[in-house]
């Protein structure tokens, strides 16, 4: 095979209008390469608070620990014991704790409040109790919210001032929400006015979902609303650095059951949700016609129009506009003002959703139909509720159903595979052998899931995938490992289906999507059509696909040309903030009117983390805090955080390149010497490896073969080496959970005993051949042990030993796209063994095979490209 050619420059192309052009604070443009104004004068001080370590105690008590007041005070009253009677502890009691923090100068922006009420035709008689109630929403000012994020110097180099269009070669990326159509296409209309070219638009995303909080005595549900920014980066989106705001709780109306399905009642809730949106937007309204100076991140001011933190920096002019809208399909419905069972994006016949020919709703489209057609053929014919119109028609350049964005997680992980196929394999399985054999059949099944091997971020399912509660990050986890274990046991084009959805979802979740992966994601599409319908022929799905979160699916190619790659705009990203601005908050309340008390949590939580940028910024941070006497605490923590931690991947915020390096702490239990290491491992020939690695690391060209190297040529090996339980590789994988740069960290251990119990060897990918595209570049090995050691020449390696593994055919898997691989063996039929350096048939499984045992129980294995979208992106 030919090598493939180096890859183009990337060339962007940016808006020749809408430029993002810094200015003066008085709006006046500053010439290309102008120095940002000076910062005011530091005071060096850390007021409110007296000290750092008075300072980082109450971010620690606070925002880490999430201390009760009864418990802070209890704190400090046991540090003032130990204290001689003329000094005091950091804080009095609790109050002083918050009284301090409160007094915080920076993040001022304090909740308000405004009521609604019913003011339509009430029944003679008894009136429903819901007409009479009074509806309090709590919001913060969305332009002061969506300043503090656009002066938050976390943000200085994540940002996009302008829309961009990203090419490589011949083929266009679509990334960042920037780099889509959208962004664009609104500048293209806003410079249609003069007066705002050098301005920068700033597109408002917004995002909305009920959530419930369950405790002992029932149920409680918040309806939190979240603000973001689309000239931040996906990466920092994601990454839940302040990028996303709450911004307000929407009031939910409640009713007796039996006015539950009042039309009258329905009609009022949807009112309420879109009078409270318009009502809660207006101080943005006219920054969405008329720039106003920004400062920004960057140091820069700019004119904006737009549509905090008070920490000042450089100024920009913006004009602001309401952007995309996160949402799953319930709220898609109330958004859109559509009937459940339709799209919210297309016209297409709820009994016939992937009509090709339908055309996109949008608000003019209604206007029309509103004219011509009376409310019960607007229902019927339409989907549409045509009693209400959105919030969006009060808002320039506004179209809700333009603006409603792709939702991995709803239409795609939970939607398409949790509830449809993973159920109708299961429905199949009854229709095909009866209940009792299919639960034989499901039951190996899940004896498959559990034995699947040990790998860096791979959830585990010991019991399979039968538990009650799903969650999103279950879906995720399941995603991963059930293709292969249904293999067998339902048609070829079963699984077929389920390897074109698997196909299209990894492509979609990508982090970088180029017009070549757009083809990609629609033959994927095309092919999980034309596979799918073996689910109709065998009888689960008699009345076909007409499905609202699996149609969605056909809309995915142009919602990515026009917001970018669609993991900056997922429900998964507001369904993360819950937790920190409703569920923490809720359980550190009293319980009784606990909003009132979740407000004043998050406006604390925002003040500590204003505070932290604002001294970060000084250098008033720098180090750590406390220092002893045996060496640095922070790095104890660090390292111990690394050892300890439950979870064997995770991001990384520093700004650093990729490197695999050995854990900080030696492994206990292994003899001292090289000799006493190979018998304890059970590898005799372990310190010829290391013999024949040496001499491969001091040849010029290190694919020059070694193993018929006579021992005599090479050095001696070293007499002792040092064992670790793993090694830490951190890479780039933006696709992934990762850091606001795209780093992520995953730890490949191998060790005697992980957490108490059996064995653990990971497997891992390394390069062969960096000419070879995906899998056939790569090889899979699984890591018997990590080392390290001093050659007599005084130079230090750090190494694995390996076990290899090769494909069975040259071709992927033709029923799955997954690779097959087998152990190596030599012509002895041993496995294949190395030291390598550290760099950047359906019989039923046995009840009692551990997953630790699985690599050794078989002959022939899958490769994982779904094990994460790394593995995707290099495994294909």
């Amino acid at each position: 095979m030919d090598k493939p050619q180096p890859q183009p420059a990337v060339v962007v192309e940016e808006h020749p209008h809408l430029t993002g052009q810094p200015c003066d604070a008085h709006g006046n443009p500053l010439p290309p390469g102008a120095a940002p104004p000076p910062l005011p004068p530091s005071t060096n001080t850390y007021d409110p608070f007296q000290s750092r370590p008075q300072f980082e105690l109450a971010d620690f008590l606070f925002r880490k620990e999430q201390m009760s007041g009864a418990k802070i005070s209890e704190l400090m009253q046991l540090w003032a014991a130990t204290l001689p009677p003329d000094q005091d502890p950091p804080f009095a009691d609790d109050k002083h704790m918050y009284d301090t923090i409160d007094s915080i100068p920076l993040a001022d922006m304090p909740w308000q409040a405004f009521v609604v009420t019913y003011v339509g035709p009430r029944p003679d008689g008894d009136v429903p109790s819901w007409m009479d109630r009074e509806y309090t929403v709590w919001y913060r000012c969305p332009r002061r919210v969506l300043h503090a994020q656009l002066g938050n110097p976390d943000f200085a180099d994540t940002m996009d001032y302008t829309p961009k269009r990203v090419f490589q070669g011949d083929h266009r990326e679509y990334k960042d929400f920037m780099s889509g159509d959208w962004a664009w296409r609104q500048a293209d209309t806003i410079a249609e006015d003069p007066t705002t070219h050098g301005s920068t638009f700033c597109p408002i995303i917004l995002g909305s979902d009920k959530t419930t909080v369950s405790v002992a005595t029932g149920q409680n549900e918040y309806y939190p609303l979240y603000l973001s920014n689309g000239l931040v980066h996906n990466s920092a989106r994601r990454a839940q650095k302040n990028a996303v705001s709450l911004v307000a709780f929407l009031a939910i109306p409640k009713t007796d059951r039996q006015y539950t399905g009042d039309a009258q009642f329905r009609r009022f809730r949807r009112q309420l949700f879109h009078t409270s949106l318009h009502t809660i937007l207006q101080s943005l309204r006219p920054g969405m016609t008329i720039p106003e100076v920004v400062r920004c991140a960057d140091n820069h001011y700019r004119h904006t129009l737009a549509g905090g933190w008070h920490i000042t920096f450089g100024r920009h002019c913006m004009i602001y506009g309401l952007g995309p809208y996160i949402a799953d399909y319930p709220e898609q419905v109330l958004l859109a003002c559509i009937v459940q069972g339709w799209c919210a994006k297309c016209t297409a016949d709820r009994r016939d959703l992937d009509n090709p020919e339908a055309p996109p709703r949008s608000h003019e489209h209604t206007a029309a139909l509103l004219d011509a057609m009376d409310l019960t053929g607007l229902w019927d014919e339409y989907g549409i509720v045509g009693d209400l119109m959105p919030f969006t028609v009060g808002f320039p350049r506004a179209d809700i159903h333009e603006m409603l964005s792709p939702d991995l997680l709803h239409q795609v992980i939970k939607g398409t595979f949790k509830d449809h196929l993973v159920t109708w394999v299961e429905e199949y399985l009854i229709l095909t052998h009866g209940k009792a054999q299919a639960a034989i059949i499901m039951a190996d099944i899940d004896r498959r899931i559990a034995v699947v091997p040990s790998f860096p971020g791979l959830r585990r399912f010991p019991e399979g995938r039968g538990f009650k509660q799903w969650t999103g990050d279950d879906s995720k986890a399941l995603m991963k490992v059930y293709l292969p274990a249904i293999v067998g046991y339902v048609p070829d084009q079963m699984v077929q289906a389920f390897s074109a959805f698997l196909e299209f979802c990894y492509l979609v979740r990508r982090n970088v999507i180029t017009t070549e992966t757009l083809l990609q994601i629609e033959d994927a599409l095309d092919r999980f059509h034309q596979h799918r319908v073996i689910f109709k022929e065998v009888g689960v799905r008699l009345a076909g696909f007409s499905l609202p979160r699996q149609h969605s699916l056909v809309h995915y190619p142009r919602l990515i040309q026009l917001f970018g790659a669609p993991n900056g705009l997922c429900s998964s990203i507001t369904e993360s903030k819950h937790i920190k601005a409703v569920k923490e908050p809720y359980r550190r309340s009293n319980r009784y009117e606990a909003l009132g008390q979740m407000l004043l949590t998050n406006q604390r939580l925002d003040k500590l983390a204003a505070a932290r940028l604002d001294f970060q910024s000084r250098g008033m941070l720098q180090g750590p805090c406390v220092h002893d006497t045996e060496g640095d605490l922070e790095e104890v923590a660090v390292e111990f955080a690394i050892e300890m931690e439950d979870e064997d991947c995770g991001p990384v915020d520093e700004d650093i390149l990729g490197e695999v390096i050995l854990a900080r702490r030696k492994a206990r239990g292994y003899p001292r010497s090289t000799a006493g290491i190979a018998e304890a491992i059970g590898v005799p020939q372990l310190p010829e490896l290391i013999q024949r690695f040496i001499y491969a690391q001091l040849l010029p060209d290190g694919h020059v073969p070694v193993a018929p190297i006579d021992l005599v040529h090479c050095p001696p090996p070293p007499s002792r080496l040092f064992v670790f339980p793993s090694a830490v590789a951190t890479f780039y994988a933006p696709s992934d959970l990762c850091g606001a740069r795209g780093m992520r960290r995953e730890h490949i251990r191998a060790c005697q005993s992980w957490r108490g119990g059996a064995p653990r060897y990971d497997c891992a990918f390394v390069t062969e051949d960096e000419d070879m595209p995906g899998f056939r570049g790569l090889a899979a090995v699984r890591v018997r042990l990590f080392f390290s050691f001093t050659s007599h020449a005084g130079v230090k390696y750090p190494c694995a030993l390996v076990t290899w593994f090769v494909p069975t055919k040259d071709e992927p898997c033709d029923k799955t796209g997954m690779w097959i691989i087998e152990p190596e063996v030599d012509a002895n039929g041993q496995e294949v063994i190395s030291v390598i350096h550290l760099d950047s048939g359906n019989a039923p499984i046995p009840p009692t095979l551990q997953h630790t045992d699985s690599l050794d129980a078989f002959n022939a294995f899958y490769v994982n490209k779904y094990a994460d979208h790394h593995a995707h992106e290099i495994a294909f």
